[in-house]
């Protein structure tokens, strides 16, 4: 086998064996209701509207879709979604805290 097979295929494998590091991270509930805080305050109160930097009518997020709270969170957190204070909440968060808060929320009536 020439130098260029053998290096070729060291590349592929190395490559291969470093998609198997991704860890699927496992939202727990009973920890998103700990690290609900930053939530609730605007989260949990029907018909709340926020005032910065606009008026927003803010959702309810209790019983949306696992998938959805985290696709969401992702989004501010790349800055996909414009709104400054989601965007400075989920920046703050890891994967875990996005996914434990998703499985919590999904849950929630």
């Amino acid at each position: 086998m020439n130098n260029w097979l053998k290096i070729t295929i060291a590349g592929v494998t190395l490559s291969l064996s470093g998609l198997g590091l991704a860890q699927t991270v496992t939202g727990d509930p009973k920890a998103g209701e700990s690290k609900n805080a930053m939530c609730i305050g605007c989260h949990a109160i029907p018909g709340y509207k926020a005032s910065f930097p606009a008026v927003y009518s803010v959702p309810m997020i209790g019983g949306q879709g696992e998938k959805y709270i985290e696709s969401a969170l992702n989004e501010y957190k790349k800055g996909a979604r414009k709104h400054p204070t989601m965007r400075a909440i989920a920046g703050s968060l890891s994967d875990q805290d996005i996914a434990d808060l998703a499985t919590y929320y999904s849950q929630q009536k």
